[in-house]
Protein backbone atom coordinates (compact mmCIF):
# COMPACT_ATOMS: atom_id res chain seq x y z
CA UNK A 1 0.00 0.00 0.00
CA UNK A 2 0.66 3.50 -0.61
CA UNK A 3 -0.29 6.02 1.88
CA UNK A 4 0.96 9.40 3.60
CA UNK A 5 1.99 9.72 6.68
CA UNK A 6 0.11 11.75 9.39
CA UNK A 7 0.95 12.65 13.02
CA UNK A 8 2.01 10.27 15.67
CA UNK A 9 -0.40 9.24 18.57
CA UNK A 10 -0.48 6.51 21.36
CA UNK A 11 -2.76 3.43 21.32
CA UNK A 12 -4.15 1.13 24.50
CA UNK A 13 -4.65 -2.61 23.46
CA UNK A 14 -7.07 -4.86 24.99
CA UNK A 15 -5.12 -5.42 27.82
CA UNK A 16 -4.62 -1.75 28.50
CA UNK A 17 -0.86 -2.01 27.20
CA UNK A 18 -0.22 1.27 25.67
CA UNK A 19 1.54 1.35 22.07
CA UNK A 20 3.59 4.67 19.97
CA UNK A 21 1.68 4.79 17.23
CA UNK A 22 1.76 6.50 13.42
CA UNK A 23 -1.18 7.34 11.70
CA UNK A 24 -0.66 6.99 7.98
CA UNK A 25 -3.42 7.80 5.31
CA UNK A 26 -3.84 5.16 2.28
CA UNK A 27 -6.54 6.09 -0.22
CA UNK A 28 -7.76 3.24 -2.42
CA UNK A 29 -4.60 2.78 -5.18
CA UNK A 30 -5.91 2.25 -9.25
CA UNK A 31 -3.90 -0.72 -11.04
CA UNK A 32 -2.99 1.37 -13.97
CA UNK A 33 -0.95 -1.28 -15.76
CA UNK A 34 0.02 -5.19 -16.01
CA UNK A 35 3.46 -5.60 -16.76
CA UNK A 36 3.52 -9.38 -18.38
CA UNK A 37 6.79 -11.43 -19.11
CA UNK A 38 5.77 -11.29 -23.21
CA UNK A 39 5.83 -7.72 -23.61
CA UNK A 40 7.67 -6.28 -20.92
CA UNK A 41 10.08 -9.38 -19.90
CA UNK A 42 9.07 -9.81 -16.48
CA UNK A 43 5.94 -9.47 -14.14
CA UNK A 44 4.79 -6.73 -12.23
CA UNK A 45 1.73 -4.71 -11.40
CA UNK A 46 1.96 -0.62 -11.50
CA UNK A 47 -0.56 0.97 -9.23
CA UNK A 48 -1.08 4.78 -8.81
CA UNK A 49 -2.04 6.69 -5.85
CA UNK A 50 -3.69 10.58 -4.75
CA UNK A 51 -5.50 12.60 -7.42
CA UNK A 52 -4.37 15.53 -9.89
CA UNK A 53 -6.56 17.98 -11.95
CA UNK A 54 -6.53 16.67 -15.36
CA UNK A 55 -5.07 20.39 -16.46
CA UNK A 56 -1.93 19.58 -14.24
CA UNK A 57 -1.47 16.06 -16.45
CA UNK A 58 0.24 15.64 -19.48
CA UNK A 59 -0.19 14.31 -22.57
CA UNK A 60 1.39 11.68 -22.02
CA UNK A 61 0.05 10.19 -18.95
CA UNK A 62 -3.22 10.91 -19.79
CA UNK A 63 -2.89 8.66 -22.87
CA UNK A 64 -1.70 6.16 -19.95
CA UNK A 65 -4.54 6.75 -17.64
CA UNK A 66 -7.66 6.78 -20.43
CA UNK A 67 -10.25 5.47 -18.29
CA UNK A 68 -9.01 6.02 -15.08
CA UNK A 69 -9.33 8.62 -12.47
CA UNK A 70 -5.66 10.68 -12.74
CA UNK A 71 -3.70 9.97 -10.01
CA UNK A 72 -0.93 11.50 -8.99
CA UNK A 73 1.95 9.21 -8.09
CA UNK A 74 3.17 5.87 -9.36
CA UNK A 75 4.84 2.58 -8.12
CA UNK A 76 5.43 -0.57 -9.48
CA UNK A 77 5.33 -3.70 -7.36
CA UNK A 78 5.65 -7.44 -8.13
CA UNK A 79 2.63 -9.08 -9.16
CA UNK A 80 1.33 -11.67 -6.46
CA UNK A 81 -1.87 -13.57 -7.76
CA UNK A 82 -4.53 -11.79 -10.22
CA UNK A 83 -4.68 -8.43 -11.23
CA UNK A 84 -6.10 -6.41 -13.58
CA UNK A 85 -5.81 -2.54 -15.10
CA UNK A 86 -8.89 -0.84 -13.13
CA UNK A 87 -8.67 -2.61 -9.85
CA UNK A 88 -8.62 -0.72 -6.57
CA UNK A 89 -6.67 -2.12 -3.63
CA UNK A 90 -7.40 -0.07 -0.29
CA UNK A 91 -6.34 -0.86 3.11
CA UNK A 92 -8.39 -3.56 3.94
CA UNK A 93 -6.35 -6.05 2.87
CA UNK A 94 -4.40 -5.24 6.25
CA UNK A 95 -5.79 -6.34 9.90
CA UNK A 96 -4.64 -5.55 13.03
CA UNK A 97 -2.08 -7.99 14.03
CA UNK A 98 -0.49 -8.24 10.99
CA UNK A 99 3.65 -7.76 10.88
CA UNK A 100 4.70 -5.18 7.94
CA UNK A 101 7.66 -3.41 6.23
CA UNK A 102 7.68 0.34 6.41
CA UNK A 103 9.60 2.40 3.90
CA UNK A 104 9.89 6.26 3.26
CA UNK A 105 12.35 9.25 2.59
CA UNK A 106 14.13 10.31 5.90
CA UNK A 107 13.81 13.43 7.10
CA UNK A 108 17.00 15.49 5.13
CA UNK A 109 19.18 17.32 8.22
CA UNK A 110 21.73 19.28 6.45
CA UNK A 111 25.34 19.10 6.25
CA UNK A 112 26.18 17.39 9.75
CA UNK A 113 29.38 16.89 11.51
CA UNK A 114 31.25 13.23 12.38
CA UNK A 115 29.48 13.28 16.09
CA UNK A 116 26.02 13.95 14.85
CA UNK A 117 26.27 11.85 11.40
CA UNK A 118 28.31 8.60 12.67
CA UNK A 119 28.25 8.78 16.43
CA UNK A 120 32.13 9.63 17.32
CA UNK A 121 32.72 10.24 20.52
CA UNK A 122 35.26 13.69 20.05
CA UNK A 123 38.44 14.45 21.32
CA UNK A 124 38.70 14.95 24.97
CA UNK A 125 37.12 18.15 27.75
CA UNK A 126 40.28 18.80 28.90
CA UNK A 127 44.34 19.71 28.91
CA UNK A 128 43.76 22.49 26.41
CA UNK A 129 41.36 20.84 24.09
CA UNK A 130 39.61 24.30 22.96
CA UNK A 131 38.50 23.24 19.60
CA UNK A 132 38.58 20.17 18.86
CA UNK A 133 35.87 18.80 21.17
CA UNK A 134 33.79 17.56 17.84
CA UNK A 135 36.62 16.95 15.31
CA UNK A 136 37.06 13.60 13.24
CA UNK A 137 40.42 13.04 14.12
CA UNK A 138 43.19 11.40 11.72
CA UNK A 139 41.50 11.03 8.47
CA UNK A 140 44.65 8.62 7.12
CA UNK A 141 48.41 8.79 6.39
CA UNK A 142 51.50 7.46 7.25
CA UNK A 143 51.11 4.04 7.14
CA UNK A 144 47.42 3.59 7.17
CA UNK A 145 46.33 2.63 3.98
CA UNK A 146 49.34 3.59 2.19
CA UNK A 147 48.80 7.42 2.88
CA UNK A 148 45.83 8.06 1.82
CA UNK A 149 42.49 8.48 2.48
CA UNK A 150 40.84 5.08 1.81
CA UNK A 151 36.95 5.44 0.25
CA UNK A 152 34.07 4.98 2.03
CA UNK A 153 35.94 7.06 5.09
CA UNK A 154 33.53 8.45 7.58
CA UNK A 155 33.62 12.51 7.41
CA UNK A 156 31.08 15.19 8.10
CA UNK A 157 28.15 15.84 5.14
CA UNK A 158 25.35 15.40 3.82
CA UNK A 159 22.83 13.73 6.51
CA UNK A 160 19.31 12.36 6.15
CA UNK A 161 17.38 12.01 2.88
CA UNK A 162 17.66 8.38 2.35
CA UNK A 163 15.50 6.12 1.61
CA UNK A 164 14.71 4.31 4.73
CA UNK A 165 12.94 0.87 5.93
CA UNK A 166 11.92 -0.39 8.56
CA UNK A 167 10.85 -3.98 9.48
CA UNK A 168 8.65 -6.08 11.88
CA UNK A 169 6.34 -2.96 12.59
CA UNK A 170 2.59 -4.39 13.65
CA UNK A 171 -0.82 -3.00 12.27
CA UNK A 172 -2.69 -1.94 15.20
CA UNK A 173 -6.19 -0.51 13.75
CA UNK A 174 -7.23 -0.08 10.04
CA UNK A 175 -10.35 2.63 9.87
CA UNK A 176 -11.71 1.73 5.85
CA UNK A 177 -14.03 4.72 6.19
CA UNK A 178 -11.22 7.49 6.93
CA UNK A 179 -8.65 5.34 4.96
CA UNK A 180 -6.31 5.21 8.37
CA UNK A 181 -4.05 2.79 9.18
CA UNK A 182 -2.16 3.32 12.72
CA UNK A 183 0.82 1.34 12.53
CA UNK A 184 3.15 0.57 15.91
CA UNK A 185 6.24 2.57 16.29
CA UNK A 186 8.10 5.15 14.51
CA UNK A 187 7.98 5.81 10.39
CA UNK A 188 10.94 7.73 8.66
CA UNK A 189 10.20 10.86 7.12
CA UNK A 190 8.00 14.23 8.02
CA UNK A 191 4.52 14.30 8.15
CA UNK A 192 3.16 14.32 4.04
CA UNK A 193 5.91 12.00 3.32
CA UNK A 194 4.69 9.34 1.04
CA UNK A 195 4.98 5.87 2.97
CA UNK A 196 5.05 2.06 1.37
CA UNK A 197 3.60 -0.48 3.42
CA UNK A 198 4.42 -4.16 2.61
CA UNK A 199 2.95 -6.91 4.15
Amino acid sequence: MLGTKGKMTQVFDEKGVVHAATAITATPMVVTQVKSKDADGYEAVQVGTGTRREKNVNGAQKGHLKDLPMVRTFREMPLEGEAKRGDTIDISIFVPGDVVVVSAISKGKGFQGVVKRHGFRGGPRSHGQKNKERAPGSIGGGGRAGGRVVKGMRMAGRMGGDRVTVKNLRVLQVDTETNTILISGAVPGRPGTLVEIRG
